[in-house]
């Protein structure tokens, strides 16, 4: 299992199951997208998406969370841009990446019991990041198996 997690050789070879490796492009398509959102829409999706209500904040303050929000997306496309290198030249570190993205993933539902922040809703992210919680195991397991190959 550490072989499959961190390969000896760094190459384009998936050997794990489809599901497992077009589940990783949509989480890249995800995570590039939402990173641009953070940067170029005008409230960074701070009110727009997340429902936090900056029309609540003093003008500096509404400034700070959207500056904060631009810089998360900027962190965001990096992180984007390397899933994109990974889906499109090395593919062998998908598994690698899987378990990455459970820490990201979780460590955030973990830190809004330690940090929180008034919203005036349920941003859609808060679901997903539940959902994907729970997926992105399952897509570890299936990166890391052998696919069926049919020599029919």
């Amino acid at each position: 299992m550490l072989r499959k997690i961190f390969p000896h050789q760094v190459d384009n070879t998936y050997s794990g199951h489809k599901l497992g490796l077009y589940f990783f492009f949509l989480i890249t398509l995800v995570t590039i997208g939402r990173s641009c959102v953070h940067i170029f829409a005008a409230d960074g999706g701070a009110q727009s998406i997340a429902t936090i209500p900056l029309d609540t904040y003093s003008q500096g303050g509404a400034e700070a969370v959207i500056f904060i929000f631009a810089q998360w997306g900027i962190a965001q496309l990096m992180v984007g841009l390397i899933y994109l290198l990974e889906a499109w030249r090395y593919r062998r570190l998908i598994p690698l990446m899987y378990v990455f993205l459970f820490f990201e993933w979780s460590s955030r539902i973990a830190l809004g019991f330690f940090k929180s922040i008034e919203t005036a809703g349920v941003a859609p992210a808060a679901i997903a990041q539940l959902v994907l919680v729970l997926l992105i195991p399952v897509m570890f397991f299936l990166s890391t198996r052998q696919a069926n190959v049919d020599h029919s």
